[in-house]
């Protein structure tokens, strides 16, 4: 797969991180504002300690090798985060993928700034929930949900979304007895930020691709 600007980038395949201790820790509480009156989660949360964490960040924030976690889908466009380790200039970037085209389009960074929409939460489960078997990539729903969970630029998640995070989240190492309330505190923060409205479009639409 092309993506414009990265050809000469270290990339590597991220997957094999995926189970690793830390990285949900990693990957999640990056997208929560430590600002504002909303708890911002802590490793224990994820089934995991701060030493999970440190040991795992000399792998996951390595500039000499990029992360990449492919999320194909099978029945429409999927998505590529890529942990861009430029010294100077770190972030996670995040890639809308289609079937029918050779290169990845940008839609979202981690500084806070999006090249266009996130996803909504119905794009998100079908995105999710509908892996490509014959393409390389995480192939697990619960896995490809919380890879795409910074994503979710939507306030109209449904009820049933709560539970569905929750059960990834319990899938992967997250207490039961607090899954939910994890849940909730993660959806809690992504509203804090949402900024989706439903008349502009989606970058799944053909309004929105180039």
């Amino acid at each position: 797969m092309l993506i414009k600007g990265y050809e000469d980038a270290p990339l590597v395949a991220g997957e094999p991180l995926l189970a690793r201790p830390g990285f949900w820790s990693s990957h999640l509480m990056a997208m929560c504002d430590a600002g504002g009156s909303t708890e911002r989660p802590t490793p224990e949360r994820f089934g995991e300690d701060g030493a999970d964490v440190d040991a795992l960040s000399e792998v996951l924030f390595d500039p000499d090798r990029w992360p990449v976690f492919r999320v194909p889908a099978a029945d429409g466009p999927g998505a590529v985060v890529v942990y861009r380790n430029l010294p100077g200039d770190y972030g996670i970037d995040c890639f809308l993928t289609r079937p029918d085209r050779g290169c990845a389009r940008q839609i979202a960074g981690r500084e806070g700034e999006r090249a266009g929409t996130g996803l909504t939460w119905l794009e998100l489960i079908r995105i999710a929930g509908s892996p490509a078997p014959t393409a390389e990539g995480a192939e697990d729903p619960d896995a490809r949900l919380l890879l795409l969970l910074p994503l979710l630029d939507d306030l109209d998640v449904s009820d049933a979304g709560p539970a569905r995070l929750s059960a990834a989240l319990a899938a992967h190492g997250a207490p039961q007895d607090t899954a939910m309330e994890t849940a909730v505190l993660l959806l809690a923060h992504l509203m804090r930020r949402a900024r989706h409205d439903p008349a502009g479009g989606s970058p799944l639409s053909g309004s929105r691709t180039r």
